[in-house]
């Protein structure tokens, strides 16, 4: 899974910068997104999907979350009825175990990075251009770096995460 890295950039022509500086840096050019309100030109800033510019990936975490929460109820569920119907004996380790395992899943998920779009709303509304850089986890400090560093224009806004898979 990539890191996707937040850049707010108060124009198309410091933002075209930052692209192509990343592109000789490596920066696969179809991992990085622009998103702008609708009267701010993009010029030739390679554009978000419709997935990237709805969030989706906001959904698929919620879905994700709140599924994790309904297993691990009923896991629970389970285990109490074992437990008042006075079964002490191996099935009790089935609820135990998928118990563990949502607990160890929502541990995991509450570690990752959590940037959403409607943090920069405000900032699209008065005409910024937001990039979405997507890079392997490996990267995210070198690119940052690079980034704060050669263009103090650019407004760091976060990390979240990021996958080729379905378009987010």
């Amino acid at each position: 899974m990539n890191r996707r890295l937040y850049f707010l950039l108060p124009d198309a022509d410091h933002a075209l910068a930052v692209v192509n500086e990343l592109t000789q840096a490596g920066v696969d050019p179809e991992q990085v997104h622009a998103l702008a309100n609708s009267g701010t030109a993009l010029g030739g800033l390679p554009k978000a999907s419709d997935r990237q510019i709805h969030d989706d990936a906001r959904r698929v975490e919620t879905v994700l979350w709140d599924g994790n929460l309904v297993v691990f109820g009923l896991a629970l569920g389970v285990l109490v009825t074992l437990l008042a119907g006075g079964r002490l004996d191996a099935w009790l380790l089935a609820p135990l175990g998928v118990m563990l395992a949502t607990f160890l899943a929502g541990l995991r998920f509450t570690r990752l990075p959590n940037t959403h779009l409607d943090e920069f709303r405000d900032a699209l509304a008065h005409g910024e251009i937001l990039l979405m850089v997507d890079v392997a986890e490996t990267r995210v400090a070198d690119i940052g770096h690079r980034v704060r560093h050669h263009h103090p224009e650019a407004a760091t806004g976060g990390v979240g995460w990021g996958t080729r898979a379905f378009g987010l």
